[in-house]
């Protein structure tokens, strides 16, 4: 069974959009210059400044490199199925993704990344664990872009893991402050295990709930569809045959049957109307064709499953936001208010969206699907850049809060603050990043993988939503960039349209991404304690 197609994505730059590509150079520029005047005030004259400037360069080439891959790579599906264009999917971006990162980012961060190197069992010099935290920046910031050119969405936290442990390690080699013992392998491992533990969870659970969505709802409704079609064409030839039929009809009769038709017209109008009552065969068959449309119900599927689905995602959107996406604001409500909270989201989505799908019923069958699904993956995908704002994004800019906290201190702390200012001005670099370089990854995961429209889009989302939730729970070691990739490939594969082809580079991509951070990592702290 085929989909209701989606419009096709429009990733190329149209002229109009130079004013955004001006737009958004300017508010780059102009966010990079007063950040850079605030961190001269906030830092001090202790500092070098020319240190000082080059954090700033690689953090915030890191941000926006984030922007053009993982934010990109998160908002692909909601491009890809038409939901979005790429200029609304920037401004949800832009709202929900520096939201989560100042709101619920957290007022601190831990200043060695994941606990992959053990950077507090050596005696490391303040300056030595900033460069390593640069490196790692620009390590993990050159090999996403390089990623991003070639389209393939891969993890940005194993870009930073990279980084740190190709810096870290040359660093302590090549001073002897450290060796390969620094390096905690077993989370090395739990990295390669993550290669195929998340994009197979992700591809599963997505399987099970597109399947479970194209069964009950959109094969329902194709079927439905279809039928409807078929009763259209009925009365069609309900009205030709009789009027045909009239017209071979002397005068005497002819003004006999229009009497007829015109008692049968007001009596059809009555509350009370009895189809008994009717005289002419016009009426009598075309009666018996509504009863057909009213009996086949084609709205029903919409009317029952899509409410339930949408509160049941509305339930997991909402516990990934309470346990992980605000657990930085530490509201400190129990367990009980917890899921007290997430009952009342499910059954307030439940009622919006069952009246919703009410007030679709006159409306064409495969635009009803169409707009209900749009408007709950728009949902689904701004929660989820919420999420990803206060946790990925917040993470990312972990190491550039570390350099800040070294040059501002003096010393290595276990936490650094995270200044507002900092986490704004990399919000501007991740938006500005998705707008300038992101459309090579959004072609990949809106349509180089598999075809989309707002129902698969959703189950998409959803699906790595409630995974990343689970395996979050469980503590089991999973990516969300690739949790995502996966589901869109159980989506392909319900459709029997999965491009494996293009999925080989991008696996590819994902095994070599901790190494070549890690090698770039290396080169740049040599460099950095050479010049510095």
């Amino acid at each position: 069974m085929t989909q209701t197609s989606a419009p096709p994505v429009r990733t190329d730059l149209p002229r109009s959009a130079r004013s955004w590509h001006l737009f958004f150079g300017l508010l780059l520029a102009v966010a990079t210059i007063v950040f850079t005047l605030w961190s001269l005030d906030y830092i001090g004259d202790g500092a070098s400044r020319v240190i000082l400037l080059v954090a700033i360069a690689f953090g915030l080439f890191m941000a926006f490199n984030i922007g053009g891959n993982d934010v990109a790579n998160s908002f692909g599906t909601s491009v890809g199925a038409g939901t979005l264009s790429l200029k609304q999917a920037l401004v949800v971006a832009a709202v929900f993704e520096v939201s989560g990162a100042v709101l619920a980012g957290g007022e601190v961060t831990d200043t060695v990344r994941s606990g992959i190197v053990d950077l507090e069992a050596i005696s490391l010099e303040p300056m030595d664990f900033a460069f390593i935290m640069m490196s790692a920046l620009l390590g993990a910031a050159v090999w996403l872009l390089v990623a991003t050119r070639m389209g393939w969405p891969v993890s940005t936290t194993h870009s930073i893991i990279g980084g740190i442990v190709g810096a870290a390690l040359t660093l302590g080699l090549s001073t002897g402050a450290g060796g390969w013992d620094m390096v905690q392998w077993g989370g090395i491992g739990q990295i390669a295990v993550s290669w195929v533990l998340s994009p197979v969870l992700g591809g599963a659970v997505a399987w099970v709930l597109f399947g479970a969505i194209k069964r009950h709802i959109l094969v329902y409704n194709e079927e439905a569809d279809q039928k409807l079609r078929e009763i259209k064409q009925e009365r069609i030839a309900h009205r030709t045959r009789h009027r045909q039929a009239f017209e071979r009809l002397d005068e005497i009769q002819q003004i006999s049957y229009t009497n007829a038709m015109a008692q049968d017209a007001v009596t059809a109008t009555r509350p009370d109307f009895d189809p008994e009552e009717l005289e002419s065969d016009y009426y009598r068959e075309l009666r018996a064709i509504d009863e057909k449309a009213e009996n086949l119900d084609a709205h029903r599927a919409l009317q029952t499953w899509v409410p339930l689905l949408a509160a049941g995602g509305s339930i997991v959107i909402s516990s990934m936001l309470l346990f992980k996406g605000l657990k930085n604001l530490h509201l400190n409500i129990d367990s009980a208010g917890n899921f007290l909270i997430m009952g009342m989201v499910g059954a307030a989505v439940w009622m919006a969206v069952f009246i919703f799908a009410k007030t679709l019923r006159n409306q064409n069958l495969s635009r009803s699907t169409y707009l209900l699904f749009s408007w709950m993956q728009v949902f689904t995908a701004s929660a989820f850049a919420f999420s990803h704002g206060s946790n990925d994004i917040a993470n990312a800019v972990g190491p550039f809060a570390a350099v800040f906290d070294v040059l501002h201190t003096g010393a290595i702390n276990g936490e650094a603050p995270v200044p507002a200012a900092l986490m704004l001005v990399s919000g501007v670099g991740l938006v500005a990043g998705l707008w300038f370089i992101g459309r090579r990854v959004i072609t990949t995961v809106g349509t180089g993988l598999t075809s989309m429209h707002p129902a698969s889009g959703f189950a998409a989302e959803l699906s790595a939503a409630g995974v990343v939730m689970a395996a979050s729970v469980l503590g089991l070691p999973v990516s969300s960039t690739h949790i995502l990739i996966g589901a869109v490939l159980g989506v392909g594969i319900v459709n029997r349209a999965a491009n494996w082809s293009l999925m080989r580079p991008i696996a590819l991509a994902w095994v070599i991404t901790l190494p070549a951070a890690a090698a770039i990592g290396a080169v740049s702290v040599l460099v950095l304690r050479w010049l510095f």
